[in-house]
């Protein structure tokens, strides 16, 4: 179908071809043709009664989604569908049914015609059953016939639809068909002079033959309710029951004539009222046809199926309407079969957008929009049909100008988008709307404490709404969509939008209340979830609005890092240059903390000293990148800096400082001073690592049990603290420590490790677990090329305190195969890599481990004599070689 809108935008009409481009939508015809397979076969079934009024109802089919999610034009194909098989498209495949079917689609929108009135339905029903069946429907056409004069005495029934325009090419028929249905009924009565005169005195002789049991009156019109309903004064509200009649007439027509009508009822949001009068209308037409089949669209999903609208429609609850399920809709699925009978339209796939801008404007069966430019309108769409519709109208208003259109002209949101959102809200919806567009997704509470409310009940109203999409099984369930967000927070055009202090004032709520739900949490243990996503939305709100009161993201940020999980908290949009914000800047500090996970720590140590160099993190903020900065120095082997780093940290006494602590009895460690590193143990407690450090220490000992007992003991204290990153490093550490002695055991515990650490995003622990396997597989084949991969590994990491563990490894390899050439080269390497006196001890591990008496004097202070240490490495190399068969 051309594109009429497109048609009129160029002086030159066959410049290109514009036509309305329709996608897939192949669930949706799916969902189509399996319930109208149903109700063919539900029909045709022996026992089927048009007049059973008590049955439930499963005659119909509910699409609902937000304004421009392309409704109407998937009822205009299905319409076109049921028509012709030529203009079902290929890919919906043909139906399984052979019944003969027909379509009629009406539009309920307040902008149509004459309205939504239930007397333009009926008739559009009426007037196409006459345009098809050519024929008189008796029992219905005399109750119309005698409504008419009475409700609109003077107005010919002709000169109405006429006016109205809603028969077409069938203006004339239907009171040609009336004036028939008359004469039948007057030759069924035998009474003939009625023919010509008034309705109701037809009416009444039909009534009397009715209630005298008259036979072929019977046969007729000789629906049970027909008298009653002909009795009954002819107004709107007998109207609405009009419906049963034309049911029984459809049931009693020939074989070949009977048809199956397919009532497409469009915009069906407009029927909604505070009193639901026009809904309980329709529902009526649905209730009272059962041989028919409605297909209904609206923004909002129908709820007939809730009892709490008992008193308000006629027929409610679950019973009444098994297929309209009480749980709010989710969007199809794009393949599998479809169950229920309403189904929320989803946004397309960005193949489908690409598809649809592609056939939209054509010049000689080429797209007319460059790919760059489908792109570009693909992305910013997020799959919403009236956004591509509305950047293509802005595509051809820019060439009209004579500019050729370029992909940055349609990086905007469209103002008529959002007035078609907020067309149908009220007052305190578009408030919440917009409060809810600061948010990547809430829950009640979250609503409507950002909006400033007191009550939830606006907030629950606003989530039935198909601009409200709901993942249950999230955190928070609700996310607006996203092209409508974005329409919403760079509004410029309504009449109510907010100025940029409303935006500010709303910015303060929602960072207070996620503030006050992980407040609220923690007394109930902690929540890493929670914890992630507060901070995810809290940094971002607090960036982007330039909130200087930054009051629980402090707290919040401290949280984050103790457990040593490193979830990605990158924010949309990056900071760019160097932070000019309390809240630019802690949102870089996390970014840099987190990132170092993939960074270089070179770059780490780069970017936390550009945030201190800001001066805008408070006191106890500035402690945690000068913590962060001294752990990145250690790991590039610059001791001092790491020194002064930790010790300015430790001296100001903070919540960091117990982990200071303990960054200074590791490099009291890594200098060799064990007996200081082991002095500092009771000093540390749970926050200060104590297992850890001490469990380090024996290991370098050989003092397996010891070290193996520590790591133990530090695991379940993190399990005891829920401390999901504290326990993986303790288990990549208990398996170091056995990889030595028990590689069977070493290996079942590295599993674990490697399962304890997914997910963590912990780099330099998983490195490590690479090197534990080195040493437990020791002796064997292939361990020089698995130790040259894993140096290039540690390298592009910027990690090089691991190459040392590496080259032990190696070392190890060596003793046990009693390579000494190797092992020599081992000691050479790692007499390099310890020139600085960090890790010199490991050059005396590897002598130790082959043998070999020390060079010269050592600088390593151990906690027993050397040559203790000495035999219980060289016991442990003994141990190998016997294992291996050496």
């Amino acid at each position: 179908m051309a594109d009429l809108r497109a048609l009129f935008s160029s002086n030159n009409p066959s410049e290109y071809d514009a036509v309305e481009a329709f996608t897939d939508r192949q669930y949706q015809w799916a969902a189509v043709a399996a319930a109208l397979g149903e109700h063919l076969q539900h029909v045709a079934r022996p026992g089927f009664d048009v007049e059973d009024l008590e049955s439930p109802r499963t005659n119909l089919l509910m699409f609902h989604g937000v304004g421009g999610a392309g409704k109407s034009t998937l009822l205009r194909k299905i319409e076109a569908a049921l028509t012709a098989a030529e203009d079902r498209p290929a890919q919906w495949g043909a139906p399984a049914w052979t019944q003969r079917l027909l379509p009629i689609r009406i539009d309920l929108s307040r902008s149509a015609s004459t309205g939504s009135d239930y007397e333009r339905v009926l008739l559009t029903i009426r007037l196409a059953l006459a345009g098809h069946l050519g024929r008189t429907l008796p029992s219905f056409d005399v109750a119309l016939r005698n409504y008419w004069e009475t409700v609109h005495p003077g107005e010919p029934l002709e000169e109405y639809i006429r006016r109205t325009g809603i028969a077409g090419k069938v203006t004339n028929l239907l009171p040609g068909q009336l004036q028939a249905g008359a004469g039948e009924i007057a030759a069924a009565l035998q009474l003939p002079g009625l023919v010509g005169s008034a309705a109701g005195q037809l009416t009444s002789a039909l009534v009397d033959a009715l209630r005298a049991r008259h036979d072929r009156a019977q046969a007729l019109a000789g629906a049970a309710r027909t008298a009653a309903l002909l009795e009954a004064v002819p107004d709107l509200e007998s109207l609405s029951y009009y419906p049963h009649l034309l049911a029984w007439d459809l049931s009693r027509l020939p074989a070949k004539k009977s048809v199956t009508p397919v009532v497409l009822l469009d915009t069906f949001e407009d029927t909604a009222d505070r009193h639901r009068d026009l809904e309980r209308l329709l529902q009526r037409l649905v209730w009272l046809m059962p041989n028919a089949f409605f297909i209904l669209a609206g923004r909002s999903r129908l709820q007939w199926a809730d009892p709490a609208l008992h008193g308000q429609l006629d027929w409610t609850g679950p019973v009444s309407w098994p297929g309209l399920s009480a749980t709010r809709s989710v969007p199809a699925p794009r393949t599998g079969t479809p169950t229920g009978r309403q189904h929320l339209i989803g946004d397309l796939s960005a193949e489908d957008c690409e598809t649809h801008l592609a056939q939209r404007l054509t010049v000689e069966d080429r797209p007319l929009i460059d790919a760059d430019i489908r792109a570009a309108i693909t992305t910013r769409s997020h799959g919403l049909p009236l956004h591509l519709d509305l950047a293509v109208s802005r595509f051809l208003e820019i060439r009209r100008t004579g500019r050729t259109p370029v992909a940055a002209d349609f990086d905007c949101s469209f103002p008529a988008l959002l007035a078609r959102t907020l067309s149908d809200l009220t007052a305190e919806e578009r408030h919440l709307l917009r409060s809810v567009a600061l948010l990547d997704a809430w829950d009640l509470d979250l609503a409507t404490r950002a909006a400033g409310l007191t009550q939830q009940a606006p907030a629950r109203r606003l989530t039935e709404r198909p601009l409200i999409d709901e993942n249950p099984y999230a955190l928070w369930p609700y996310h607006l969509h996203r092209a409508i967000r974005t329409a919403v927070r760079e509004d410029t055009h309504s009449e109510d939008r907010w100025t940029d202090t409303d935006w500010h004032q709303a910015a303060t709520r929602a960072l207070a209340a996620l503030g006050e739900q992980w407040t609220a949490a923690t007394t109930l243990g902690p929540s890493r979830l929670l914890l992630v996503a507060c901070l995810r939305q809290g940094l971002r709100l607090a960036r982007d609005h330039r909130l200087t009161d930054l009051g629980w993201l402090t707290a919040a940020a401290h949280a984050y890092t103790d457990d040593s999980v490193w979830e990605p908290l990158t924010l949309p949009t990056d900071t760019t240059g160097a932070p000019d914000t309390p809240a630019d800047a802690l949102a870089e500090l996390l970014t840099a903390i987190t990132r170092r996970q993939h960074e270089h720590r070179q770059r780490t140590v780069e970017r936390l000293s550009e945030v201190l160099d800001s001066g805008l993190l408070s006191a106890e903020l500035t402690e945690l990148a000068l913590y962060y900065r001294a752990k990145a120095y250690k790991d590039l082997d610059q001791g001092a800096a790491a020194r002064a780093g930790m010790r300015q940290v430790a001296d100001a006494g903070g919540r960091l400082a117990p982990k200071a602590r303990r960054g200074l009895a590791n490099l009291s460690r890594l200098a060799g001073d064990f007996p200081t590193a082991l002095a500092a143990v009771p000093t540390l407690g749970w926050k200060g690592r104590h297992h850890r450090v001490l469990g380090d220490i024996h290991w370098s000992h050989a003092n397996t049990d010891p070290a193996v007992a520590a790591f133990e003991a530090g695991r379940a204290e993190a399990e005891e603290h829920g401390a999901t990153g504290e326990r993986a490093m303790m288990q990549v550490r208990l398996a170091l420590a056995l990889s030595f002695a028990d590689p069977d055991r070493a290996d079942a515990e590295l599993s674990l490790a490697h399962q304890l650490l997914e997910g963590l995003d912990q780099r330099s622990n998983t490195l490590l677990a690479q090197v534990v396997a080195l040493i437990k597989d020791a002796g064997t084949g292939g361990i020089i090329d698995r130790a040259r991969s894993l140096n290039t590994d540690i390298t592009a990491a910027g990690l090089p305190f691991l190459h040392r563990f590496v080259e032990l490894a190696v070392a190890f390899h060596h003793a046990v195969r009693g390579e000494d050439q190797g092992l020599t080269a081992a000691i050479s390497r790692l007499r390099e890599l310890t020139a600085s006196g960090d890790f010199a001890y490991f050059t005396d591990i590897a002598h130790f481990m082959g043998g070999l008496p020390l060079p010269g004097p050592t600088t390593t202070q151990w906690i027993d004599s050397p040559d203790a240490v000495r035999t219980r490495w060289q016991h442990l190399v003994h141990t190998r070689r016997t294992r291996t068969g050496r």
